[in-house]
């Protein structure tokens, strides 16, 4: 009999993953046939000493490096413009991330404009981008955001006021060295956000209209490895075991919503983040429960299986039991990590709903949710979590 699983493509990275992957960089660097390098971090990054750990290793070994660190925790689109114009001006010819979503987000911005010219903001939606982008080599120092592994790029457009993303297969970076050691200087804060991050990756890409065997695979397994590991590793940031489960959840989830896409919850944290400059994976976090109850009776049988990975006897159990232990499940995960239950105490009010709910109906994440919402039902989610 011939299977009838739908065509599906799957693309990612060359990646090294394990403790001291991160020193490969110098090696990988010659590999890509680099003589100057842009280096995108920032300060937070600087200041753990990452990533001048990085430069002085491609410098040791002869190769040219400029650090641009002028990116901030939503990276702005002017940061992207900034830093294209460094790039061209310095004649590089490779970036280097070190950092977070936010460094390897821009990093990607900066070459999507190096290559193409125009504004970053010209580039909003899938499938955009016209010529090749600069080799990127991302050396990643949170366990969420996946821009190592993923074909995303999230840019804030500063005039707009929202998030804009950009998917391309141009985007996926040529390697990453994926090094859980550069976990052990997060703070429990970001670990926490950048955790739910992973979470949220994992749960919406195994619920994606876009989904298949191959992603599927990989989501359940991060959210099996996020609900046994976050807590204890929150607690314990110098723990390497710990440190070395929730980096392998956070590719997981990479490598599966970069290639099966997201969901309402990513779209409606991008409108947050744009309209308030709130923590991206805090909005997710907050999100996540209503969504669940929003999409459940679509693809019932898919939030079973996430509820088991994530611990929950769903054995006899009805789909509403099923519905309400899974989102119990996700408030208590919230509420031991100290992440607020209700938008409003990060500063979300009324008046904001509407624009809200418009920016996040139009993001490019919203067309892989199982079910494609109303206005009225966006606006409707962000009101009952506020």
């Amino acid at each position: 009999m011939i299977s009838h699983f739908p065509l599906r493509k799957f693309i990612s990275p060359e990646f090294v993953f394990g403790v001291g992957a991160r020193k490969l960089i110098a090696r990988y660097v010659k590999n890509l046939s680099a003589r100057k390098v842009l280096l995108i971090t920032d300060p937070g990054v600087i200041a753990t000493g990452w990533a001048t750990e990085a430069a002085a290793e491609l410098e040791a070994k002869g190769i040219s490096c400029i650090t641009f660190e002028r990116v901030t925790a939503n990276p702005r689109d002017f940061e992207v413009m900034d830093g294209a114009h460094i790039f061209k001006e310095a004649q590089c010819d490779m970036l280097v991330a070190v950092g977070g979503g936010s460094p390897m987000d821009c990093a990607k911005g900066i070459g999507i404009v190096a290559s193409n010219g125009k504004h970053i903001a010209d580039y909003e939606g899938i499938d955009r981008i016209l010529f090749s982008c600069p080799p990127l080599l991302c050396i990643p120092t949170t366990a969420g955001s996946s821009a190592d592994v993923s074909q995303f790029a999230i840019i804030n457009a500063t005039d707009q006021r929202k998030k804009i993303a950009i998917v391309s297969k141009t985007l996926v970076p040529d390697a990453a060295l994926i090094d859980p050691e550069t976990l052990t200087t997060l703070s429990p804060e970001l670990t926490a956000h950048t955790g739910m991050d992973a979470l949220v990756h994992a749960v919406e890409a195994y619920v994606s209209t876009a989904g298949s065997p191959i992603t599927d695979m990989f989501a359940l397994e991060s959210i099996r490895l996020i609900g046994a590991n976050l807590r204890a590793a929150a607690l314990n940031p110098s723990d390497i075991e710990l440190r070395c489960r929730t980096m392998l959840a956070s590719l997981d989830a990479g490598l599966a919503f970069s290639n099966a896409g997201l969901g309402a919850v990513h779209a409606m944290a991008h409108s947050m983040g744009g309209l308030l400059d709130l923590p991206h994976g805090e909005c997710n976090a907050i999100l996540l429960s209503g969504v669940i109850d929003f999409n459940f009776d679509t693809v019932p049988l898919r939030y079973r299986n996430i509820a088991d990975a994530f611990g929950i006897d769903t054995k006899h159990l009805s789909d509403a039991s099923v519905r309400q232990r899974l989102i119990d499940a996700v408030l208590r995960l919230n509420a031991d990590l100290g992440i607020p239950e209700r938008l409003s105490t990060v500063g979300v009010c009324a008046d904001d709903i509407r624009s809200l709910a418009a920016n996040a109906l139009k993001d490019a994440c919203m067309a892989t949710n199982p079910r494609i919402p109303a206005a009225h039902e966006i606006e409707n989610l962000y009101d009952r979590l506020l």
